[in-house]
């Protein structure tokens, strides 16, 4: 065949270029595989935020380690997007989504049984690393096995799945509540219960192959064309039936290939301000919302709960929402409106706790969560989509490391903020972060909708 006498980066260029423009048929059943990933992110995040009191009432620790046990699973998550992708294109999309799952199912069993908030603290931020790491992963699979704007739409839906996480886990730590269950068996319970989601998608994720295109880029064609039959039916007739040795590619080459193609460049530089921005709004506003309504006195502590559920059964439906517009309005339209919302909401959130406004209050808040949910659906998506495929694993946790460091930073210290300067005060401060990613938005972020790389 002529194309076996092409040069093999050539070959493996115009095969990488082939998979990524076609659709795959199963590749909706793989995006949603990928995507269950982060029910177990939710559930960790989220369960912790409401289980803190109970662990506050049972070893009463200084606001330090409290703020730890809070934000260390976010610190261990920083680490996990980094090293996962790097390791993603290196070693491959599958045997990282099961290694941190089966990560994740141990470590989650473990921090039911720490002795202390210490030994808390130390599991929680081993159980970031997986974490970290299967997001990255994840979405590096997606980006590989889904056709263009299809794999965008469930990019975007990212932010659906940890509203559904979240009222999963507030459903449950409601049903106990109401039975009366002991508080220290309770929030033992919940964290513990992470590891059986974790379970379930490990079981489902078994037989999902390696994705074709990193196949390609290493150079295991053999390998590749069996996959390419099974998922799209392909031979890939323009390699070779053989292995073939490839360079080694250099991650220190990411950002020097970024900065060749502006829109490449532009659209990952809005991509990891919107990973900050989104970050930092939600970890500090949205994740103190049970704390905050206790505080202005909206409700008791199961009344807070049920409120906090409807509010994200909200949130779930924005999360719906947002993927499926983003075909008709952008990707440049759906950052806009969202970073718009949440500027707006937060300003008149920060009105009501000025003047004492306890009915304006949760109705700032759901607005919030809703602009939250459009603003933080793509940030994600478009750096992974637009990288090269032997980057995009890089790119995938370079991005999210952008969202782990402010969620880090903004759980341990805000509760600090809150005391020294006041609830409302501290809510105008997080005004400025919608406004950061409002102004990327508009100045800096390209459309690259259904943008194609190779």
């Amino acid at each position: 065949m002529s194309t076996m006498a092409m040069p093999q980066p050539t070959a493996s260029e115009a095969a990488v270029r082939y998979l990524i423009t076609n659709y795959s048929p199963k590749g909706n059943k793989v995006g949603w595989l990928m995507m269950a990933s982060i029910l177990v992110e939710a559930w960790d995040l989220y369960s912790i935020a409401f289980v803190l009191i109970f662990i506050k009432e049972q070893y009463n620790p200084d606001p330090l380690m409290l703020g730890l046990a809070a934000a260390g699973t976010q610190g261990g998550a920083l680490i996990g997007a980094l090293l996962g992708g790097w390791l993603s294109d290196k070693i491959g999309r599958r045997v990282m989504f099961l290694v941190t799952m089966v990560m994740f199912i141990v470590l989650a069993l473990a921090q039911a049984f720490v002795p202390d908030v210490a030994w808390l603290v130390v599991i929680r931020f081993l159980l970031g690393i997986p974490l970290g790491s299967d997001i990255s992963t994840g979405y590096t699979y997606i980006m590989e096995s889904m056709a263009k704007g299809e794999r965008e739409v469930m990019g975007n839906r990212w932010q659906f799945m940890f509203a559904v996480g979240e009222v999963l886990t507030i459903g449950v730590i409601v049903i106990f509540l109401l039975t009366d269950m002991n508080h220290e068996m309770l929030w033992r319970v919940t964290l513990g219960l992470g590891a059986v989601p974790a379970l379930i998608i490990l079981i489902m994720r078994h037989d999902v192959p390696e994705t074709a295109v990193w196949l390609v880029q290493k150079g295991r064609y053999r390998e590749a064309k069996q996959v390419a039959r099974e998922m799209f039916n392909d031979n890939l007739d323009m390699l070779p039936d053989r292995d073939v040795q490839v360079p080694k590619v250099s991650t220190r080459a990411f950002l020097a290939d970024l900065k060749k193609d502006p829109i490449r460049w532009r659209a990952t530089i809005y991509g990891w301000i919107a990973c900050f921005a989104q970050g930092s709004e939600f970890s500090t506003f949205a994740f103190y919302l049970p704390v905050l309504f206790v505080m202005v006195g909206v409700s008791s502590v199961l009344g807070n709960n049920l409120v906090t559920m409807g509010l994200f059964c909200f949130a779930a439906l924005s999360g719906w929402v947002g993927p499926l517009l983003t075909p008709k309005i952008g990707h440049r339209g759906i950052a806009i409106a969202g970073f718009g919302i949440v500027l707006a909401s937060l300003l008149v959130a920060a009105f009501a706790l000025y003047t004492d406004n306890k009915i304006l209050l949760p109705f700032a808040a759901a607005a919030m969560l809703w602009g939250h949910y459009w603003d933080a659906s793509n940030c994600m998506t478009i750096p992974t989509m637009v990288a090269r495929p032997k980057y995009r694993g890089t790119a995938s946790g370079f991005a999210y490391m952008f969202v782990k460091l402010p969620s880090f930073l903004a759980i341990f210290l805000f509760p600090s903020l809150f005391a020294a300067i006041g609830q409302a005060n501290a809510t105008l401060f997080v005004a400025i972060f919608p406004l950061i990613g409002l102004l990327a938005a508009i100045f800096i972020l390209p459309e690259v909708y259904g943008y194609e790389n190779d």
